[in-house]
């Protein structure tokens, strides 16, 4: 129950409970009438400004419609110009295809001819090629041959005689050496310069200590390489000893041999790490030598020879000279004798031409000599007596 002022309200009563529900739904829908009046005009003054963006819109539609004519016109347009572009655009394409396709043409036949000759070159040179493989395939035959030579010590020694050989024939005279020559020793040189004393015929001796070398060259190790250098020392001092021992006669032979190496491979090795060999040589009076500095040794030899052999016919080249000088005393008293001979003709010559040129002038007075004269009036011309006397 609520008391408002003099009037008692009770909320527990229905009718009064539904008085007061209508009461408030009446006056909801009071403010609601009004709100929605106030919401319409409110409405009404929104729409004048849509009214007029509405009659705007349609303008604009009117305009979209006229420039859309207007784009169909020129789309139209465009599309000729297009097309008629198109059209020329193909026809120049065709042109310059053709053209192209004729400069590929003309390309691909001279790529072609450019090709055979190419392919003929490369043939020729695989020819070439060929006979060069097959002229390889010969020189590792020879080699491997050589390499069989070589491993051989006998073959090796044979080796080192025939280069030995060679040189010394291309070096000196034939009758200045002799090969395989015997000594006293009943010792067998591979060669011996027949020098005059001094120094006297000197020996040359082949020797070749290859598998030393090789073992040195295929040191892998420190003492391989020490291993290797006491062979190499060993042999190189072997050969220098044997070599003073049979090829140095007092008396026979010179002071001194050589001790041929044919390989300046050795030779090389030998004065580059091992100079006490080649001065343990120059001690005994061994002297190494290799192909190069072989040749250099007998073209020396060759001048002494040439010496020798001219000091040898000094007398013959005396006597030769004295002749010589007789025959210049003969010759030179022979052309005193024909320049005399000559002085005369020419005395002579001008005798002769002194009486050519008189007796050409008696000639010319006789032509233009009268014998008689004309008589005057049918005289008789007197006979003029011809002189004994010019």
């Amino acid at each position: 129950m609520t008391q408002t002022g003099a009037t008692t309200i009770d909320l527990s009563d229905p009718l009064t409970a539904l008085t007061l529900i209508a009461a408030a739904v009446l006056l909801l829908v009071v403010i609601l009438l009004f709100v929605v009046l106030k919401r319409s005009g409110e409405a009404a003054r929104m729409t004048l400004p849509l009214a007029g963006q509405m009659n705007h819109l349609s303008q604009t539609v009117r305009m979209l419609s006229d420039g859309q004519q207007q784009l169909a016109g020129g789309l139209t347009h465009v599309s000729e110009a297009q097309a008629a572009a198109q059209s020329n655009m193909i026809q120049l394409m065709e042109k310059r295809l053709a053209l192209v396709s004729e400069t590929m043409n003309e390309s691909l036949q001279g790529s072609a001819r450019r090709t055979a000759q190419s392919l003929g070159d490369l043939q020729q040179r695989l020819q070439t090629i060929d006979k060069a493989q097959a002229n390889i395939e010969k020189l590792s035959g020879n080699v491997l041959s050589l390499q069989d030579i070589l491993s051989n010590k006998q073959t090796r020694g044979a080796f080192g005689e025939i280069q030995l050989n060679d040189i010394v024939g291309k070096a000196l005279p034939k009758d200045s050496y002799t090969l395989q020559a015997t000594l006293s020793n009943g010792r067998r040189a591979d060669c011996l310069i027949h020098l005059p004393n001094p120094p006297g015929p000197i020996a040359i001796d082949s020797k070749f200590p290859l598998e030393a070398y090789e073992a040195l060259r295929r040191a892998d190790t420190q003492w391989e390489l020490n291993e290797a250098a006491k062979m190499l020392r060993a042999s190189v001092k072997k050969h220098i000893n044997d070599i003073s021992d049979k090829y140095i006669l007092e008396g026979e032979t010179a002071d001194g041999a050589l001790m041929f190496l044919p390989s300046e491979a050795v030779y090389a090795e030998l004065h580059a790490n091992f100079p006490e060999l080649v001065r343990e040589g120059f001690d005994k009076r061994v002297w190494i030598v290799s192909p190069t500095t072989c040749m250099a040794t007998l073209n020396t030899m060759r001048a002494i020879l040439k010496d020798a052999r001219m000091r040898e016919q000094a007398g013959a080249i005396r006597k030769e000279l004295a002749l010589l000088h007789a025959d210049v005393e003969r010759l030179g008293a022979r052309v005193g004798n024909l320049d005399r001979h000559f002085g005369q003709a020419a005395k002579d010559l001008e005798d002769i031409k002194i009486s050519a040129e008189k007796a050409g002038k008696r000639a010319h007075r006789l032509d233009n000599f009268d014998f008689e004269e004309l008589a005057p009036d049918g005289a008789v011309a007197p006979v003029v007596p011809i002189s004994s006397k010019t």
